[in-house]
């Protein structure tokens, strides 16, 4: 694929600074882009250096100043949003492999299954009983699919993801190799000296444009129902336990866990490695930061940090004099030392 930069302001309904008959053969990321590579820059620390790029052609903010007799550099491509913009290209240079419709003569069809139009079932996909698949779906190798599970329209479920008994899973979602959904949550009841098992009769439910990232684990209900809403985002080795509900747009990250019966509103963001307690609720729009234990309810676009979580900016504060807390000890003994020597020096001078 070859497109000259006035073809992608076309595409980008984009201002162009700098050769517009230049030849775009590739994209890239900033720094490893070669000179006939299109890349996107969006900040200052990729803004600052744009004389210094490599690549050919560049996506900046339309509201970037650039001197009017602009030379000097990359051809400048000008758009609200570099970022979206640049993605855009992608698939035009890097266009998905198509696969006609199949079905593996490996693969295990249960009893009383609907079956969509245009499905692509491929080696050792094993589907259970009274299972329904929309159209367009794509089982890639390797997926086990329970009894009573309902996939939506254009779902694609890449290699050695299982999905067990009565998951729904809305359309368009995306789900990344060696995930598990529907796996029994951690429940046990106290039994004199054993932990007796809880049967859990729940199921998981997502939501429309999902997408769960690889080696997350999605527990079912233990009577009702794990809800992850539409357009949920989840990183790779995320855990979320059983009757949790997760609004709509929220985002989660690497290693995060939250407990069971838990409710997250929609367009939250979690960050990596937080750990949320069970039974609380977590507000519209909040923000927990990287590493947080969250222990009890955070407001509606609240922002918090630490362990235990905080408001952010209090967080901030408070590492601040973690890191000051060796040298401020320090201090503290040398006063205590002070006035250890003051007193003694005034019970002399009161025996005197």
């Amino acid at each position: 694929m070859q497109l000259s930069v006035y073809e992608i302001a076309g595409i980008l309904n984009a201002k162009v600074i700098g050769d517009v008959n230049f030849i775009v053969k590739g994209v890239s990321s900033f720094d490893e882009s070669d000179p006939h590579d299109i890349t996107f820059a969006y900040d200052s620390k990729y803004l600052n250096r744009l004389s210094k790029s490599k690549a050919g052609a560049v996506i900046i903010p339309d509201n970037f100043c650039t001197e009017e007799n602009y030379l000097k550099g990359p051809v400048l491509v000008k758009t609200a949003n570099p970022k979206i913009s640049f993605f855009k290209l992608v698939p035009l240079f890097h266009p998905e492999k198509i696969i006609q419709p199949f079905i593996h003569n490996s693969a295990h069809i249960g009893q009383f299954t609907a079956l969509g139009k245009n499905l692509i079932i491929e080696a050792n996909v094993f589907i259970g009983n009274h299972v329904q698949l929309g159209e367009n779906v794509h089982l890639m190798p390797g997926v086990y699919i329970g009894d009573d599970v309902i996939i939506g329209d254009h779902t694609i479920i890449k290699p050695n993801v299982t999905i067990l008994d009565k998951t729904r899973i809305g359309q368009r979602v995306i789900i990344h190799s060696g995930t598990v959904i529907g796996s029994d949550g951690f429940g046990f009841a106290q039994d004199i000296d054993l932990h007796r098992k809880i049967v859990h009769t729940g199921y998981v439910s997502i939501g429309d444009d999902a997408e769960i990232g690889a080696c997350n684990t999605i527990d079912r209900g233990t009577l009702g129902t794990t809800v992850i809403g539409n357009g949920v985002k989840t990183d790779n080795l995320v855990h979320i336990a059983h009757n949790v509900k997760i609004g709509d747009n929220t985002l989660i990250v690497a290693q995060a866990g939250i407990a069971g019966s838990t409710f997250v509103g929609r367009n939250v963001i979690i960050a990596g490695k937080a750990g949320i307690s069970g039974h609380i609720k977590i507000g519209d729009g909040a923000i927990i930061g990287p590493y947080s234990g969250v222990h009890s309810d955070i407001g509606e676009k609240e922002i918090v940090s630490g362990i235990p979580h905080m408001p952010h900016a209090l967080w901030r504060k408070v590492v601040s004099i973690m890191i000051r807390l060796p040298e401020m000890r320090k201090t503290l003994l040398s006063v205590e030392k002070r006035l250890k020597d003051i007193e003694k020096m005034n019970k002399k001078t009161e025996q005197k």
